[in-house]
């Protein structure tokens, strides 16, 4: 793992698009087309910012999600169909295809096993991803599943990371929190050959400091990415202040 503390966090997105930009030309160039995880929330504003103005042949592009709570409609502004759709499908010219999560779904195993069946035995060339304040990474939520082999599965939400939610003012109470989700799960991450890992702002800490520092475990779900060599862990001053020394990049194993 590769860590790099950023100016703020509009450098931040930049940093995170660059590496970004880079991994989704060189797989385009390598075998013909890329296949790339987005990911959503506050964290990763500045990084479409950039993105969406790169050039790379769209076309060559296929997209999935990280994540979406169960029961909500793409309407629904705390939907992350939505956020994707107006922050970055809309925005880039003939993308090849975004599968987006229906967490409003009828049937939502069924609509797990259609996710499944798009995604599995492919190689995913670059996946971005942020991690929450209770440590989660996607909506693996502690204790975190680190065995499950299908690449998305169904999760029941932990109470302090629908709290986030609430004080990010996607909800405006816990109550109206789903209290599911369907989640790229964490070896689906780890297959990722890249991961971008974006972490701004001082709520975020303690979660560094537990991504870096905390016993490998299932209650520390960001722990698990110190086993990725390729993985970029970006910060900024604030998300950065619990690690020990001031320099501006580092590795960690």
């Amino acid at each position: 793992m590769r860590v790099t503390i950023c100016e703020d966090k509009h450098d931040l997105g930049f940093q995170a698009a660059k590496l970004g930009i880079q991994a989704i030309q060189k797989a385009i160039e390598n075998k013909g087309h890329a296949v790339i995880v987005l990911a959503t929330g506050l964290s990763q504003f500045a990084l479409y910012e950039h993105l969406i103005k790169a050039d790379i042949m769209w076309d060559k592009v296929e997209a999935f999600h990280l994540d979406e709570y169960v029961g909500i409609k793409e309407t629904h502004p705390a939907s992350f169909r939505h956020y994707i759709q107006t922050r970055f499908v809309d925005k880039v010219k003939n993308l090849n295809v975004f599968h987006g999560i229906r967490g409003d779904a009828e049937d939502i195993q069924e609509e797990v096993n259609r996710l499944n069946s798009l995604l599995a035995g492919k190689e995913v060339d670059v996946t971005f991803l942020g991690i929450g304040e209770n440590g989660h990474i996607a909506f693996n939520d502690p204790p975190a599943d680190f065995d499950a082999s299908d690449p998305f599965i169904l999760v029941e939400l932990e109470e302090r990371g629908r709290r986030q939610q609430v004080s990010e003012k996607w909800f405006p109470t816990l109550e109206e929190v789903p209290l599911q989700a369907i989640t790229i799960s964490v070896r689906q991450i780890l297959r990722s050959r890249c991961l971008i890992c974006s972490v701004p702002d001082q709520r975020k800490a303690r979660a560094v400091a537990m991504c870096l520092y905390d016993q490998l475990s299932a209650y520390a779900p960001c722990s698990i990415l110190r086993t990725k060599t390729e993985c970029t862990l970006l910060l900024d001053r604030p998300s950065s202040m619990l690690i020990l020394g001031d320099r501006r990049t580092k590795t960690t194993m």
